[in-house]
This record gives structure tokens, C-alpha cells and sequence, in this order.
């Protein structure tokens, strides 16, 4: 009589579940190697895993329903060809981070909110099996020696892993997903992210050439806002991208796209934004987009929007929009400590002509808080005035944030600039209104 294969114990529901998947992975590698695997469709790979499921089941006694069969042959599927656990939350497309704290605490984003899941590995090794495996398809490493990396999954989400001995709680796992659906105006609208007169005036700002810097925290819309400006570009102008990680999602047909490089395992190689920056002049721009500035790129972007290529844009981190100047003579002072800080706000005040601040409330919404124009220095010292404003007045008794976006009534020195460019702005969206509802 054949003996029969009978599984471990497990302490828990959790860990039972584990030890089987467990099971059934080990025993589908030592059926086919991990090359063969590979070259099958995935409709062959389920017919394999099904059958060694069944064979598990019969041989064990273990007692599954259909839909934990179906589950596990899912998950298992997951663990091959994919991220392992991460793989249905990569599939849900309302999440937009994923953070994974350690094997056993995994967090999502929804909708700006900061939610807790119940999906977990089964220890630390499993985790660190994930990033490797993120790793080793884009030809970087991770080790001791190097134990932070940055990197793209195919979807284009942006991924930061750390492992020990940086991070104290085991390896670390940042995901940054980016919806395949561009958010269109009407979506910024309806969704209370700012006003149509504001976006009048800022696709004015765009059409007008004005150089736009957008600031903000992490999570805030940045990118969502760069990419929304971006529409209101003539089709026929030049435009050079250069980002860390790819992510902005520009539409226009004459797009020049630069990706910075990291080192390579040799330790040489890399490509930095500077880098790009200095080589993205010699390619004959109309304007030139930065997904982010935050370090020495700065002073090149700076020198480019005063040498022609105005109509430029570039985010940065920054709480408010006058901090966002103090960060950028931060940056360039990076490049060059040479130059003195009275140069170097001048050069600012002249490059620079829009702040957009953007942020997520407490809701997890995101507005736009001010749009601010650079009106002059004075005193060295570079003078802005809000042309709009989000005045926050509270939160409803469901959690929304509530308050008012309103015009300041300051009229914008560049109204004759848009003007020579055809762009007639109606003088009321520089009086207007908008509470925000409850709703």
C-alpha cells in the first residue's frame, strides 16, 4: 500500500495555508524547472498546479473547497510567475501605494487613505525572495553592500526596497502605482481638485510660455497636475522629459522621453538628472519638463528657463509655495556654492513665474491650496502674491474636508503676456467664489 503524504501541523488557519501553498510550489519546481515554467502560457502552468493541488488533496486528506482550490492555485500561480501576495493588490486598480512593513504588516492607499490589509508572506526570507526577484529583471542588485534599490515593474509602478542592515523590521517593500487611466480635467473638477476659472487661468499660464513650478508633499498630485498642464501644450512644440522614474504620461506627439541611470553593479555608469538636463539643451527643446527637481539639475533647469526655454515645469517638494523658492536656492546651491544667494534668488524671480501648491488633506482629497505668481525682488528677497486659495474651514461630521477655493482679487502681472499670446482671461475668475460641499 502506498504511504501517504501527510502535511505538518500548522499552529494556525494562516500558517496552514501557508504550509500547503508551501507544498505545492515546492513540489511544481521539482516537477519543472523554473526555465520551463517560464516558457509556458499561464493557461499551461494552471493546468500543472491544478493537477498537483488534486494529487495533494487526495494524498493528504486535507479538506479544501472548490474556491480554496481555486485560491490556491491562484496564489501559487502569484509565487511563479509574479510578486507572490503583492500580485492582488498589483491587480486592484483602486489601490495606489502598497507598503509592505516587514513579512507580516502590509498597508494600501485607497483613495488617500491609508488602510491596513490582511494579506502577509510567510516570513522575512519570502520578502526578500519578492525583491529579488524585482531586482534581478532589471539588472540590479541588492545585498549588504548595496541594500537600497530603486526600481520599475513593467506596469511602470515605481518600487523602493530596503533590506537589513538599513531597515530595522526586515526587508522593506514601497510601491507607487500609476493609474492606466489619465485623470482628464473634468475628473480634477469633479473631484473638487480646483475650479474651472483656475484652470483657465493655468491653461492660460501653459499657453503664455510662463514658467511653472509645482509644489507639494509626497502623495499630494504633483505628477497628476504636471501631466494635466501638459495637455494645454501646442502639438507642434518640442518637449523633452527627464525624470528619475518614469511617470509622467505627457500626450504630445513630439516627445523626447530621458530616464535617468542608476550605478551599475561595478559601481560606474550612472546618468544623472544634471546629466540629462545639460544634454536635453543640445536637442533643440521647445520646453523642457523635469518630473522633479531635487538636487544640483536645478541650477541647469533655472539657466534653461532664462535662456529661452520658457514655458518649462518642474515639481519639487515643498509645504508651501515660498518654501518651495527657499528648496530650489537650496538645489542650486548644491551645483554651485560659488554664487552668491542674492544671484541665485535673481536668477529665481526670473525664471520662475507660477507656484502651484498643491496637498491631501485629512480626507485624503487633493487641491490645489494657492496658485502664486513671482512679482519681483525686493531687499533680495523674492515678492509673490496669491492669485487663489483654498481657505480650509473644518471637517464634516463624515470626515470631509471642508472650506472655500477663492480668487484674491490680485490681478496677475502676466495678464499682458497671455494677452500677446491670445490669451483673454475673463476678469471675473479673478473674483470668484467656490465653497466646498459636503456631499
Amino acid at each position: 500500500m502506498a504511504s501517504r503524504s501527510v502535511l505538518p501541523r500548522a499552529t494556525n488557519n494562516v500558517d496552514r495555508w501557508f504550509t500547503i501553498k508551501t507544498q505545492v510550489h515546492s513540489r511544481l519546481l521539482a516537477t519543472m524547472s523554473a526555465d520551463q515554467l517560464r516558457s509556458l502560457r499561464k493557461d499551461g502552468a494552471r493546468e500543472q498546479v491544478g493537477g498537483l493541488v488534486e494529487r495533494l488533496i487526495a494524498d493528504s486528506g486535507t479538506p479544501m473547497t472548490v474556491s480554496e482550490r481555486e485560491r490556491l492555485i491562484e496564489e501559487v500561480l502569484d509565487e511563479v510567475f509574479g510578486l507572490g501576495p503583492l500580485e492582488v493588490l498589483l491587480k486592484d486598480a483602486t489601490v495606489s501605494d502598497i507598503m509592505v512593513n516587514g513579512f507580516d504588516s502590509i498597508y494600501v492607499e485607497r483613495g488617500g487613505i491609508m488602510q491596513e490589509t490582511n494579506i502577509r508572506f510567510k516570513d522575512q526570507q519570502h520578502v526578500r525572495l519578492i525583491i529579488d526577484r524585482i531586482v534581478s529583471n532589471i539588472g540590479r542588485r541588492i545585498d549588504e553592500s548595496s541594500p537600497i534599490v530603486d526600481a520599475r515593474l513593467p506596469d511602470g509602478s515605481r518600487v523602493c526596497a530596503v533590506i537589513p542592515p538599513i531597515s530595522l523590521i526586515g526587508p522593506v517593500i514601497s510601491i507607487r502605482r500609476f493609474g492606466k487611466k489619465l485623470l482628464t480635467t473634468d475628473d480634477l473638477l469633479k473631484n473638487e481638485t480646483l475650479t474651472s476659472g483656475m484652470l483657465e487661468f493655468l491653461s492660460g499660464c501653459v499657453q503664455a510660455r510662463l514658467n511653472v513650478v509645482i509644489s507639494g508633499g509626497s502623495g499630494s498630485g504633483k505628477t497628476t497636475m504636471l501631466n494635466t498642464l501638459s495637455r494645454f501644450i501646442p502639438e507642434e512644440e518640442r518637449v523633452v522629459t527627464i525624470e528619475d522614474t518614469a511617470e509622467l504620461q505627457l500626450q504630445q506627439a513630439h516627445l523626447v522621453r530621458l530616464e535617468t541611470r542608476p550605478i551599475n553593479i561595478e559601481g560606474a555608469g550612472a546618468i544623472t538628472q544634471r546629466d540629462l538636463v545639460i544634454n536635453a539643451l543640445r536637442m533643440r527643446p521647445d520646453r523642457i519638463v523635469i518630473g522633479e527637481c531635487r538636487g544640483a539639475e536645478a541650477l541647469d533647469m533655472m539657466q534653461a528657463m532664462n535662456t529661452g526655454h520658457d514655458g518649462s515645469m518642474t515639481t519639487c517638494h515643498a509645504n508651501t509655495s515660498r518654501d518651495a523658492f527657499s528648496r530650489l536656492e537650496t538645489m542650486v546651491m548644491m551645483a554651485s556654492s560659488s554664487i552668491p544667494d542674492r544671484v541665485i534668488r535673481q536668477m529665481l524671480a526670473s525664471a520662475v513665474q507660477i507656484v502651484i501648491q498643491v496637498n491631501r488633506l485629512t480626507d485624503g482629497s487633493r487641491k490645489i491650496l494657492s496658485i502664486s505668481e513671482v512679482v519681483s525682488i525686493e531687499d533680495d528677497q523674492v515678492v509673490m502674491q496669491d492669485l487663489f486659495v483654498f481657505d480650509r474651514t473644518g471637517v464634516s461630521k463624515s470626515g470631509k474636508s471642508l472650506g472655500s477655493f477663492r480668487a484674491t482679487g490680485n490681478k496677475p502681472i502676466s495678464a499682458g503676456r497671455m494677452k500677446a499670446y491670445g490669451v483673454q482671461l475673463p476678469a471675473s475668475i479673478f473674483s470668484e467664489v467656490q465653497e466646498v460641499k459636503d456631499r
